[in-house]
């Protein structure tokens, strides 16, 4: 038996509906294939984006996109994305395989899909290969409402109206791919280009790179170089930190215990999160600039078959409960989270949706975002858990894993409870206590959970999806089945 204890009556915050968001990079079959395929396709598609990815996208209610990278996104140069598509010049993809970038998914491309799957737009500009000028003009290009020659080529483009995007992000991995920099030289070139980032009228969120996993000496260094040169600069409003948790065997053959060291891996997420944010608060006390990770996941060894440099990898149930696990730290942490974007969205690393022609699967992280949707601008409240734990061995290092995790929120008179149970073979039955007088007024619940291998697949596509299930709740203190490897969600009516 394992105990859970809610306090309905102590908010942490507001769970900021962004921390469900995702990212697409021009990387492997992301963009073309996954969601374009042009006009002329046989592949049902509205203005040459995928009609069936932007309907499996919608259930899942992406709250934000990252685009263009990425790596990719230090290279890429927005004008050669904008004006009519067949006179766009193709270039070359130089960080994933040196393949032919045909451009034909640009600026407006993406903006429409993310209107389409009711997603905020989310764009890194070049600071690697690029200029102050061209990131400038590519905000003017966007938002510009008045009368100027970037914003008659918008509305040449198919846009009179401003494209409104708020979230510019200034340059992607600065430390690596993105520039070689070190935190103080990225802290001044970071401040030179947002200097530039005008709203043109609206508010924009400006987001600087952060570190490479929980690299606490990058983030001092950037700040202080940030502070101590620039004291009264004020236009930064994100920052961003990395983190993978990568594999254990790999995306489909694995050992129990290298399930249970990957699960352990993605929970460091809850040591960058603490961390990160106590950093910045030496700098930023009042919390005006938000922590970001802006990407995040599970990265195993490409498919056989594949290009390795496309990162195609299946998804099982172990990554679904790496995604659950770190949502319910994000949830747990809604006072410290503002945005944080899994990678990536399709036919990449952990995607939501997997495709093959014209062939369409949900992976068994896609319905755990589907499964947590509830949480989002929902309040965060505290939890207690107590459960027995399973003693990890990792490369790295090791500890002991907690096996039953989860996280709740409350909107309204519905409080909304997120578990999992990382046993690969016992189920768990969980006592739950709503504290200071709180009391439950009946309950449903869905549940995803199988062979800790299980994995949908085009042949068998609803190999692993997740049933509703039956619960009894009523009063102050009731139970839950958990059953073994499984992420349950549990939607509660407040008496």
């Amino acid at each position: 038996m394992a105990k859970l204890s809610i306090n309905v009556n102590d908010p942490v915050g507001v769970i900021n509906p962004n921390i469900y968001g995702h990212f697409a990079e021009h990387l492997g079959r992301c963009i073309y294939e996954g969601i374009w395929v042009g006009e002329d396709s046989d592949i049902p598609n509205t203005g040459g984006i995928r009609n069936d990815v932007v309907a499996a996208l919608k259930r899942l209610r992406p709250s934000v996109i990252r685009w263009p990278g990425g790596c990719f996104a230090d290279d890429y140069h927005w004008q050669d994305g904008v004006g009519p598509r067949e006179q766009r010049p193709q270039g070359v993809n130089i960080h994933w395989g040196e393949v032919p970038e045909p451009n034909a998914f640009g600026t407006q491309e993406f903006v429409r899909f993310c209107r389409m799957v009711g997603a905020e737009p989310y764009i890194v500009g070049n600071v690697g290969s690029g200029s102050v000028r061209e990131l400038r003009e590519w905000v003017e290009y966007c938002n510009y409402g008045g009368d100027s020659t970037l914003a008659r080529r918008r509305a040449a483009d198919g846009s009179p109206e401003p494209l409104d995007v708020t979230y510019w992000g200034v340059g992607n991995e600065n430390w690596g791919c993105g520039g070689s920099f070190s935190p103080e030289d990225y802290g001044t070139e970071f401040r030179r280009y947002a200097t530039f980032v005008r709203g043109f009228g609206k508010q924009l969120y400006v987001i600087a790179c952060g570190p490479s996993g929980n690299d606490v000496e990058w983030t001092v260094r950037f700040f202080r170089k940030l502070k101590k040169d620039y004291w009264d600069f004020r236009n930064i409003h994100g920052f961003a930190a990395h983190y993978y948790c990568g594999t254990a065997g790999t995306s489909t053959a694995y050992s129990e215990a290298q399930w249970y060291e990957l699960i352990w891996k993605g929970l460091r997420m809850e040591d960058l999160v603490v961390q990160q944010r106590a950093a910045m608060d030496a700098y930023d006390p009042q919390r005006k600039i938000g922590l970001i990770v802006d990407e995040w996941g599970t990265w195993h060894p490409a498919e056989p078959g594949h290009n390795p440099r496309f990162l195609y990898q299946q998804n099982t149930l172990r990554d679904a409960l790496v995604a659950a696990t770190t949502l319910d730290i994000f949830n747990r942490h809604a006072d410290k989270v503002v945005m944080a974007n899994i990678a990536q969205t399709i036919n990449v690393l952990q995607a939501m949706v997997l495709t093959d022609g014209p062939k369409i699967v949900t992976t068994p992280t896609g319905y755990v975002y589907e499964m947590y949707a509830l949480h989002q601008g929902a309040t965060a409240v505290r939890t207690t858990i107590e459960s027995d734990t399973m003693p990890v061995t990792a490369p790295a290092g090791g500890g002991d894993l907690p096996l039953v995790a989860g996280s709740a929120s409350v909107k309204g008179k519905t409080l909304f409870v997120t578990l999992t149970n990382s046993h690969a073979a016992q189920a768990v039955e969980l006592d739950v206590e709503l504290l200071a007088g709180v009391k439950a007024d009946g309950a449903k619940a869905r549940v995803l959970t199988g062979d800790i291998h299980a994995h949908n697949t085009f042949e068998s596509p609803a190999s692993l999806v997740p049933v509703a299930t039956k619960v009894e709740a009523r009063g102050s203190r009731f139970t839950v089945g958990l059953p073994a490897a499984s992420v349950v969600a549990l939607e509660v009516a407040l008496a």
